[in-house]
Parts: structure tokens; C-alpha cells; sequence
């Protein structure tokens, strides 16, 4: 990859997070897509930009973001562009700062770049394999706790059985939520679920890059450009307490794994 590569990928991040962020509190149409599930006008135009201007630095790549339609030739694709043009959508049509334009470039079936720009929080995170992970510039270093009791964890609230953790801001993108880990102001964040893989791509690298674990739910590595472009569930820890979050999910996770 050339050497300048995350600089050009930054900085189409940044144009289009200013796109979005001229709009954020402003005047734009949005819907559900599914109940639940938010998406607007803004979104798409995003998506638009986003793939103009990824294709042009990368055009032999492939695409897969949440707001264009799938298409399996990116399965044939040794690079593949993983974005989502607004993550944390309903946080951005409520007025709230919790989003974040990600875009990630997958090879091999791993992020080799990510990059989340999220402006209405005046933040800016980046990585590339093997070189670490920055804020606005200043290199992050992950949290290093050492007990599962205690960890901080990006939450409303939290169940019963959790009721040894501690629950800290909530900001409604998942990707801003695993970038807490990979800024030491979380321990923990985990989905028991199937997602998407355009919502975690790039703060998994991140997060990674910064010294955090990251794995799907039951603890096994994460990869990429699968054929539904799905995984089930995310865990990103401190690396001393990945083992035993593994061991707390793994009833759960087995449960909600089966489809």
C-alpha cells in the first residue's frame, strides 16, 4: 500500500464528516429502513461521497457499506472498501454527538486501515496495521485493567448479573463505543448479536492497534468480506480481562448465537 494511503483515506473522512456535520441539528428528511433502525437523507448522500471519492483512490477494491446495495463481486476482490456512512444514525437525527463517518479498507479478511472521523464530538481516530492507533493526532493506548470487577463498560444500563461493572456514557455508535476501549476510557464493550461488519471494521483495528483484544463473542478472531457481511457479536477488551469476559458471555452468546 502506498505510504500516503491513510492520509488520503483521512481526509475523505474528514470532507465527508463536514458534509454531515453542516446538516446535524439542520433540515434533512429521515425514516426507518426496518423498526428501529433510522436512516436519512444525509446517509445517503454521505454513501454517494464516500464511494466517489474511496473508488477513486482504490477503484480495484471492492464495496460493501450499510447504504448501497450488496453486491457478491466484492467477494472476488483482494482489497474491499468497509464503510458506514453514519454510524450511530440515531444519535445524528435525535441532535446527539455520537456518530461517526468509519471507513476501513479490508485485505485478506482483515482491516489493514480505519479511520472514524466523528466532528460533532471534535474527534478524529486512525490506523494502520502494525503502526498504531491516534486521536486528533496523539497516539491512544488501550485500557490495561487487569479484573473484570470494576470494568467500565459503554452502557445505559446494565443487567442484573453484570452488577460488578460499571457503566460509563453511551454514545450510540458501536464503532465510537470500541474506540472508548482503544482510549483507556473503557474495559469492555460487547454485542451478543449478529451485526454488521461496516459498524466495526475500523474500531477494530483501532482498538486493536491501541493494544485492546478484539474478538467476535465466543472469543474467536474477527474476519472480514464473509458472504453476508456479518459477524456474531464483537468483544473488545483490556487483553487480562478478555479471557473472562469470554466465560461470562458464553451461555448467552451461545443462545443468541442460533438463528
Amino acid at each position: 500500500m502506498p505510504e500516503n494511503l491513510l492520509e488520503a483515506v483521512s481526509a475523505v473522512a474528514t470532507e465527508v464528516g463536514a458534509m454531515a456535520h453542516a446538516s446535524w441539528r439542520g433540515d434533512f428528511k429521515y425514516w426507518d429502513k426496518t423498526p428501529g433502525s433510522p436512516v436519512c437523507d444525509i446517509d445517503l448522500a454521505a454513501d454517494a461521497l464516500l464511494r466517489e471519492r474511496l473508488m477513486a483512490i482504490d477503484p480495484e477494491a471492492g464495496w460493501l457499506s450499510e447504504e448501497t446495495a450488496d453486491s457478491a463481486d466484492r467477494l472476488n476482490c483482494v482489497r474491499v472498501w468497509v464503510v458506514d456512512p453514519i454510524d450511530g444514525t440515531r444519535d445524528y437525527v435525535r441532535g446527539r454527538e455520537g456518530w461517526a463517518v468509519s471507513i476501513a479498507l479490508v485485505e485478506g479478511g482483515r482491516p489493514v486501515l480505519g479511520v472514524l472521523d466523528a466532528p460533532a464530538r471534535g474527534e478524529h481516530w486512525r490506523a494502520r496495521f502494525g503502526q498504531g492507533a491516534t486521536r486528533n493526532g496523539v497516539p491512544i493506548r488501550s485500557s490495561r485493567r487487569l479484573s473484570l470487577p470494576g470494568a467500565r463498560v459503554p452502557a445505559d444500563t446494565l443487567p442484573r448479573r453484570d452488577g460488578d461493572l460499571v457503566a460509563v456514557a453511551k454514545p450510540n455508535s458501536i464503532a465510537l463505543r470500541i474506540a472508548m476501549v482503544a482510549a483507556d476510557e473503557a474495559d469492555l464493550l460487547a454485542t451478543i448479536r449478529w451485526g454488521n461488519e461496516w459498524d466495526i471494521a475500523a474500531a477494530a483495528l483501532i482498538a486493536q492497534e491501541a493494544g485492546a483484544t478484539v474478538t467476535d463473542a465466543f472469543g474467536n478472531p474477527l474476519r472480514y468480506n464473509s458472504t453476508k457481511g456479518e459477524q456474531f457479536g464483537v468483544l473488545a477488551t483490556a487483553p487480562a480481562i478478555h479471557a473472562a469476559a469470554v466465560d461470562r458471555l458464553a451461555d448467552h452468546a451461545a443462545k443468541a448465537a442460533i438463528r
